[in-house]
Order: structure tokens, then C-alpha cells, then sequence
């Protein structure tokens, strides 16, 4: 996996594989069930990610079914996926507490504090 910083899509991607494989409908559904609605990952973005995500090796295909008709293929996350996951997570949630630690000593000006 790259060690340049790791795209929303990305991240939602990887994480609503962690649990199961999933075929593209059931990532996009995932993604935005997991960002609260915030993620609506579009069919071109969704496998544009996927195979990006498939070339660094965090995901790999895991099996195709017929569908309806349709051929569904599900993809699965690696250990390099979920390791890769795991250090972004780690690196978002320290950027979000030296943020919000910040913001717990801001003090506006006029108001007792420095700007």
C-alpha cells in the first residue's frame, strides 16, 4: 500500500470490507451507511478506487456470482489493506485530537485570551 495520505473513498472503501466481501452495490451501500450519508460513492469512483485499491494490494477480488442475470464480482480487503486502514485511522484520529485540543484552549480575543 502507498504511504501517501489515503483518499475518503478510499478509506470508506477498505473500511466496509473489513467485516465481509462485498460486490460493488454492497460497498457503495456500506460506504454510506458507514459515513452517515456524508460518502455517496458514485459507480465510476467506486471501481476506479477498487482498482487502484486491487494494483497497491489492499483489496483482491474474492469470487463472481450471477445475479439476476448479472455477473456480480466481490472484492475482499488484505492484511495490507486492513494494515494500511488501521494506520489511517490512526493518523486521522491523531490529526483530530491535536485539532481538537486546540480548539479546547482557544480563547477569542476580548475574551480573557489570546488570538
Amino acid at each position: 500500500m502507498s504511504t501517501r495520505s489515503m483518499t475518503e473513498p478510499a478509506f470508506f472503501v477498505l473500511a466496509a470490507l473489513v467485516d465481509a466481501p462485498r460486490h460493488g452495490y454492497g460497498v457503495v451501500a456500506e460506504v454510506a451507511d458507514l459515513s452517515g450519508g456524508r460518502v455517496a460513492l458514485k459507480v465510476g469512483t467506486l471501481y476506479g478506487v477498487l482498482d487502484r485499491l486491487v494494483a497497491e494490494g489492499a483489496v483482491a477480488p474474492d469470487r463472481e456470482e450471477t445475479h439476476q442475470g448479472r455477473l456480480r464480482r466481490y472484492y475482499r480487503i488484505t492484511d495490507a489493506g486492513r494494515d494500511a486502514l488501521a494506520a489511517e485511522a490512526a493518523r486521522q484520529a491523531a490529526n483530530a485530537e491535536a485539532a481538537a485540543g486546540r480548539l479546547r484552549r482557544y480563547r477569542p480575543a476580548g475574551a480573557g485570551g489570546a488570538a
